[in-house]
């Protein structure tokens, strides 16, 4: 199981895309921009975030 990121770090992160807010996935495997739309990995507890890295994740817009 890898190391879970901090909250401190959480706070910080934002969408390399847009610059909006990042959150965990259930999992804790990646960080979800749901105004992208964009999945990125975490990878050995550092997360990935270069946007050609990153993946579609589906997002359910209200």
């Amino acid at each position: 199981m890898s190391k879970s990121i901090s909250p401190e770090l959480l706070n910080i992160l934002a969408c390399p895309k847009c610059k909006g807010d990042v959150k965990l996935t259930e999992n804790e495997d990646g960080l979800i921009c749901e105004s992208c739309g964009l999945l990125y990995e975490i990878r050995e507890g550092i997360p990935v975030m270069l946007i050609d890295e990153a993946k579609p994740y589906p997002v359910n817009k209200k």
